[in-house]
């Protein structure tokens, strides 16, 4: 399998859109951020025509494709002002971008600097879909694992995200990009692409709110069974391990509208030489919600675990409460 995924991509080279290198993105971005220290206290000008841009027809920024100037993050324009010596390099070629910066430049980072707002927002995703690995685990193996004479790993519910992925993005697919543009046309809108990236991410959350409902619903229900069978016998509800089915969709549900909006969005809305940086986004969040995850189930369990209590995840969950 891997060698066939292998062959079809280097037989796909050749049709592979390549783009010329144009510099390290991280390095444009720090550049700017520097510079703007340096020119703090750079009095800046009335005019926006005093700023300066790099008018040639090919340039390192942007695939040669210039950003217009925008009024926001004024205090990154400063970046961008010439001043009298800065005049005297630029005519003779010597231009330092740690102190000087073009106006597409100082744009690609007020760019960045719009998504990070979102990209927070997008880290409360990625807390909600860790518990799928770990406490959605330990609340299996706290109900009744068996049927028949069968015995069903707790981990092993996994399969019904594989499941719940297609079936979701099916319905997708089929019912609501279908059915939105008709809307929008009803109400006389214009846009009748389907649900944007920020929509998406939207339902994406609010699908978030409901798969912890739903996985609180089931632990209530888990410890009132445990309470009637035996209290201190760990694994001993006798609740099914399949009343999780539902909160497993649901997690994959918001994979679905979160994941890929976000991801959809992120390489949207960044400058053509930023894409890798938009993506990196994306991938960031979903790393900071393991760290924030763990982080907020160790604050829980300090503060919890007093007095001889046995905290919000003891070893034994049936001693919940």
């Amino acid at each position: 399998m891997k060698l066939t995924c292998l062959a079809n991509f280097l037989l796909g080279a050749p049709r592979y859109r390549h783009f010329k290198p144009s510099g390290n993105p991280i390095s444009r971005f720090c550049q700017v951020i520097i510079a703007v220290g340096k020119n703090w206290r750079v009095e800046m000008p009335p005019s926006d025509e005093e700023l300066y841009e790099v008018y040639r027809k090919v340039s390192n920024t942007n695939n040669g494709r210039r950003i217009l100037h925008t009024q926001g993050f004024k205090f990154l324009d400063r970046v961008a002002y010439i001043s009298s010596r800065d005049f005297n390099n630029q005519k003779q070629g010597l231009n330092n971008l740690w102190h000087l910066c073009p106006v597409t430049q100082v744009e690609e980072v007020k760019c960045i600097l719009r998504l990070l707002p979102i990209w927070l927002c997008t880290i409360l995703y990625s807390v909600v879909f860790t518990q799928m690995a770990s406490l959605f685990v330990e609340q299996g193996a706290a109900m009744s694992t068996t049927i028949s004479k069968f015995q069903i790993p707790p981990a092993s519910l996994s399969i019904f995200d594989i499941l719940s992925i297609a079936l979701f993005i099916f319905i997708y697919r089929t019912l609501i990009d279908p059915i939105d543009p008709i809307v929008r046309t009803i109400k006389g809108k214009s846009e009748t692409k389907g649900l944007i990236e920020l929509q998406r991410m939207g339902v994406g959350l609010v699908i978030a709110i409901l798969a912890m409902v739903s996985t609180g619903i089931v632990e209530c229900y888990r410890l009132k069974y445990a309470k009637n069978d035996c209290l201190q016998c760990e694994g001993s509800s006798s609740l099914s391990i399949f009343w999780q089915v539902p909160q497993y969709a649901l997690i994959r549900a918001l994979e679905v509208f979160m994941y890929m909006g976000q991801l959809e969005f992120f390489n949207a809305q960044s400058p053509d030489d930023l894409k890798s940086f938009g993506s990196a986004l994306c991938k960031t969040s979903i790393a900071l919600g393991n760290y924030f995850s763990s982080l907020l189930v160790s604050i829980v369990m300090k503060i919890l675990t007093v007095n001889g209590k046995p905290g919000w995840i003891p070893g034994n969950l049936n001693r919940l409460g």
